[in-house]
């Protein structure tokens, strides 16, 4: 699932993002969403988030989890 709409983004959830600096690389980083920093319902490049160990960047992968709350192993999308 990607990240271009904000009803999809939640804290605590487990996503990829891409930081500013790796925009070029597409460079992915995986975390927990802290914050929602997009105000917006929708954007183009994927909703900016606040990771909980103080990353940002734009939310590139949703990933799917277990009912109690553990993410599922990747998955093709």
């Amino acid at each position: 699932m990607n990240g271009t709409n904000r009803e999809a983004v939640k804290p605590g959830i487990t996503v990829d993002i891409v930081r500013k600096e790796d925009q070029r690389s597409g460079k992915l980083t995986r975390g927990v969403v802290k914050d929602i920093l997009t105000n917006s319902a929708t954007h183009p490049h994927g909703i900016k988030v606040r990771l909980q160990n103080g990353q940002v960047g734009r939310v590139k992968v949703i990933h799917p989890v277990h009912s109690d709350g553990e993410a599922l192993p990747d998955t093709p999308q």
